[in-house]
């Protein structure tokens, strides 16, 4: 099915452009989300005599969504989480779960402009990409850790998923000796 953009649209065109695709992709996504109109006559005529219109409503988004990146633009958030010793979470952190703890921090953002191909699943600092509009993507650093004062230790650059980060002990350095006193197990035979 041939449709003309509505707006940009990622790897698939400019607005006004007028593209082939999918029959469901633009049944399903394209038409009923306002993104484009079917290529026929009519709707050419009805898309040139809108595209003032649509080109500043699309300039007003973009300069809304610019604000809205400087603001988070280079920020960090902190999400805590259980974990096992080895840094693997016990359940994980979706997209469901950034924007909740953006909205906590007062950004309104929807769920399918956070460009996350599979969920967190280990404590650590994490890159994420926020799509605000077509034209806008921003970077933020999410820290998952097991508590605050791990968050902070991960954000100086250190790494949580061994014994000796999280306890304070050097597993390399223990010896048999260190679990049991061999003499002490002597002396209750004699006895």
């Amino acid at each position: 099915m041939e449709v003309i953009l509505l707006e940009r649209i990622a790897k698939l065109g400019q607005m006004g452009e007028t593209v082939k695709v999918r029959d469901g992709f633009a049944r399903n996504y394209l038409l009923p989300l306002g993104k484009a109109l079917r290529a026929n006559a009519a709707n050419k005529a009805r898309f040139e005599s809108e595209r003032a219109t649509l080109e500043a409503r699309n300039l007003e988004r973009k300069s809304e969504a610019q604000k809205v990146a400087d603001k988070l633009d280079g920020k960090s958030f902190i999400i805590v989480r259980s974990a096992g010793e080895t840094g693997q979470l016990y359940g994980s952190v979706a997209a469901r779960d950034i924007v909740e703890t953006l909205a906590a921090e007062g950004f309104n953002i929807n769920r399918n402009q956070v460009d996350l191909n599979q969920p967190i699943k280990a404590i650590g600092m994490h890159k994420v990409t926020l799509h605000l509009h077509a034209e806008v993507e921003i970077g933020i650093e999410i820290n998952v850790a097991r508590s605050a004062e791990e968050a902070e230790r991960q954000a100086k650059g250190e790494s949580l998923t061994s014994a000796d980060a999280i306890y304070g002990v050097d597993e390399d350095a223990l010896k048999p000796e260190d679990f049991f006193n061999p003499e002490a197990e002597f002396e209750a035979e004699e006895e």
